[in-house]
């Protein structure tokens, strides 16, 4: 199996905690480095202090490449990423090439007919950085030739944001392998969002014609070109690879699942340490929000993720509450309190008491800075029984993955591409897998109200199994048997690089013969 003998990977968040990405590199990084250890070099937008939250500079790593990228007017620091492995990172700041903006568009058009003439909200400043990676990138390859002049290396974008950095690279320096995944489609995650049927319609959708309609032509024509172009096209997920095809108009070359990362779960005594630590301080800050005492026994649910009120399922949680408040209240049973901790960033609403339900919103990032916790979202997650992450739209789903992690039971839904894995692993009572569909929200609100209900009425020693068993289930999701995926995707790249030379080679030599 031909491998890289270094890797470059680029996402808008490396070193920048703002969606489910962020998850999947911090977490893959460490299996990295126990396979390319220091030869994996992630490649970051500079937010200063914000980025200083994940990262430390050492002006002593790579000290002799950076004394000569001074000439590329791209700041740049080296450093490290404060995950586990800690692998390298690369910052930098695209700034200079704002002038040369409409350039660089008329470039991307003639070479690869990425349409940026549509371009609104963040796509500028996504493309310009992309841009400049790829400069970046194309630097530090040339200086690692001195080294080695026979290096293999790949070039892993993530999501559209840093598909530049593949154009600039198959151009500029075709050298390098190029793999881009898609975590999502824009098309289809547009037209979840938007209230359209994407699945009862699903096979007559078209992706070029929904992106003017959802007036997503500048990001959906970026995505498009970087599927067709880069030398491996993957996803996350079958659920993802399907839209792929469809909105795409690209098969994609290899599914590559979000694994997790084991050593983020303490064990032991310090897992249970950690998990009394984080219920006493969901029961005092909902005490806080709420004006009263939670019960230590009080059953603590959390549903989290960005502020898709559809697409993550937010919408169908809340209804499944107020069922679960009318249950509980017509019921003959003596019920334990519930509080459901809404972890959505800026969704800032009142907390809600109904009968023995309760609603705590925290519209912040937990990374340990926010002013309700102080903590980060790992450090109270360990302290929830139980999780529900009902998506409508979700190519993969790690926080249902993460959860499992920490031994929280979990209810998804099998439009997540967790869900619609974990449905096809032996486990039973870790991950409840409840089907969704376009038309039945109702039903869907209905069975995770009677889920919590009938998990809230387990024995001890039912719920320690069933906390067990969604552990059994995310071992399942380790990277260590999760990154054979990659493994294989450098190697599409690699041989496709190869014969993408080879083809430019013999097309030179016919030309000038």
């Amino acid at each position: 199996m031909i491998q890289p003998d270094y890797i470059f990977e680029t996402s808008w968040e490396v070193c920048n905690r703002v969606g489910g990405i962020y998850a999947v590199l911090s977490t893959r990084a460490a299996s990295m480095q126990t396979e390319h250890p220091d030869k994996v070099f992630f490649f970051g937008p500079d937010f200063g202090k914000h980025s200083d939250i994940y990262f430390v500079e050492d002006k002593n790593l790579l000290k002799n490449w950076r004394a000569k990228i001074d000439d590329l007017d791209i700041p740049v620091r080296v450093g490290r990423w404060k995950v586990p492995g800690e692998p390298i990172a690369i910052l930098l700041k695209a700034d200079a090439l704002w002038p040369k903006k409409e350039e660089i568009y008329a470039w991307a058009w003639n070479k690869f007919k990425v349409q940026s003439h549509a371009a609104y909200g963040d796509y500028d400043e996504s493309c310009i950085f992309g841009y400049a990676a790829g400069m970046v990138m194309e630097n530090l390859y040339h200086w690692l030739l001195t080294k080695d002049k026979k290096a293999n290396v790949c070039m892993h974008a993530n999501e559209w944001q840093t598909a530049f950095a593949i154009f600039y690279l198959q151009d500029k320096c075709p050298e390098i392998a190029t793999l881009f995944t898609t975590h999502a489609t824009g098309i289809g995650r547009s037209i979840a969002g938007n209230g359209k049927p994407l699945y009862d319609y699903f096979e007559g959708y078209n992706g070029d014609q929904m992106a003017a309609e959802l007036n997503m032509v500048s990001k959906h024509s970026v995505e498009k070109q970087a599927a067709h172009t880069a030398d491996c096209f993957t996803t996350v997920s079958y659920i993802t690879a399907r839209e792929c095809k469809q909105l795409l108009d690209k098969e994609v070359d290899i599914e590559t699942p979000n694994g997790f990362e084991p050593t983020f779960v303490p064990k032991g005594k310090a897992f249970d340490t950690k998990r009394a630590e984080a219920r006493e301080a969901l029961r005092r800050v909902a005490g806080e929000q709420l004006g009263g005492v939670v019960p230590q026994n009080a059953l603590l649910v959390c549903i989290s993720g960005r502020q898709e009120w559809k697409n993550k399922g937010i919408d169908v949680f809340a209804s499944a509450l107020d069922k679960l408040a009318q249950k509980i209240y017509h019921s003959d049973q003596p019920e334990r309190e519930v509080v459901a901790f809404v972890m959505i960033p800026y969704l800032d609403r009142a907390p809600s008491r109904k009968g023995k339900v309760s609603a705590v919103f925290v519209p912040y990032y937990l990374d340990g800075h926010d002013p309700l916790f102080g903590m980060t979202y790992y450090d109270l997650l360990i302290g929830m029984d139980i999780t529900v992450f009902p998506s409508y739209y979700e190519p993969w789903g790690y926080t249902p993955l993460e959860s499992c992690a920490f031994h929280v039971p979990t209810i998804t839904t099998q439009l997540a591409g967790f869900g619609e894995w974990a449905a096809r692993q032996k486990e039973q009572g870790g991950v409840i897998v409840i089907n969704r569909n376009d038309s039945n929200f109702d039903e869907v609100a209905e069975q995770i109200a009677d889920e919590l209900l009938q998990f809230d009425r387990l024995s001890k020693e039912e719920k320690a199994q069933a906390r067990q068993q969604a552990a059994a289930v995310a071992k399942k999701a380790d990277w260590k048997h999760f990154f054979k995926y990659y493994r294989k995707a450098y190697e599409i790249a690699l041989k496709k690089r190869n014969e993408r030379i080879k083809n430019k080679r013999t097309n030179e030599y016919e030309k000038d013969n």
